[in-house]
């Protein structure tokens, strides 16, 4: 589950990247053709958001995301495992803050609308904050059930 989990993230963050560069091109061509097209500036910026957020969220279940490593590099067996288990433990509290907090701006901008294109939503932009604390969420309780499934063996499940 958590594979298929990552990769529809995955495959959302490349759309939206994708439709960020797209439109970063078409605001370049028609400032040089002297044609105005403000939409570009927001769908970018608000495509920019959630591929970032959407992956974020896929690097954290690669532990691929910015750490410290130096006294991780240090450990083994289960000083490694103990050590991940409370640097997990830490972010669950902190991904489930996003996610009650994401859901409440959700609510809270739900009802605003883009500048430049009257038909979109703000909500459609912050509901991206929710999506990725609740599989940041998801994913890191993953990693905890695996660190205490294994914490009475060398392995280390990273």
């Amino acid at each position: 589950m958590i594979k298929w989990l990552e990769r529809i993230q995955l495959t959302i963050g490349v759309l939206f990247l994708i439709t960020f560069f797209i439109t970063i091109v078409i605001q370049v061509l028609t400032r040089f053709t002297g044609i105005s097209a403000i939409w570009t500036e927001e769908v970018a910026t608000y495509s920019f958001i959630w591929s970032v957020f959407m992956g974020a969220a896929v690097m954290l279940n690669r532990r691929e995301h910015f750490q410290f490593d130096f006294l991780l590099k240090k450990l083994k067996g289960k000083g490694k495992n103990s050590l991940y288990l409370v640097n997990d433990l830490i972010l669950l509290v902190f991904t489930f803050g996003i996610f009650y907090f994401g859901i409440q701006a959700v609510q809270n901008f739900w009802g605003y609308e883009w500048v430049s294109l009257e038909f979109m939503k703000m909500g459609y932009v912050w509901i991206s904050v929710p999506i990725m604390g609740a599989t940041m969420f998801i994913y890191t309780l993953a990693h905890i059930f695996r660190n205490v499934k294994n914490f009475n063996t060398e392995e280390v499940a990273e």
